[in-house]
């Protein structure tokens, strides 16, 4: 009886060693996948958010330009086509 329970322990310490092997792997699997994704997020194009904020302003600025311009512009035909007629 002695001798199964003895057969029985090394079974068990072996699966707990193999279950901490599978567990190990794992955890190594995982952070070489998290390392590539960085490095090709990496590679990518992105911008920064402060660029981005700096590009939609001067967007924004360049529209209300735009918009002030359109309004001249329609002032001076208007009044051109008043003095034409």
């Amino acid at each position: 009886m002695q001798s199964e329970n003895r057969i029985f322990d090394d079974f068990v310490k072996f699966v707990n060693g193999a279950a901490g092997t599978f567990a190990g792997v794992g955890r190594e699997a995982q952070a070489g996948a998290r390392d590539r994704a960085r490095e090709w997020i990496g590679g990518l194009d992105f911008v920064s958010r402060e660029e981005f904020e700096a590009v939609k302003a001067m967007a924004i600025a360049a529209r209300d330009e735009a918009d002030e311009l359109r309004a001249r512009l329609d002032k001076l035909e208007a009044a051109q086509a008043k003095a034409g007629t």
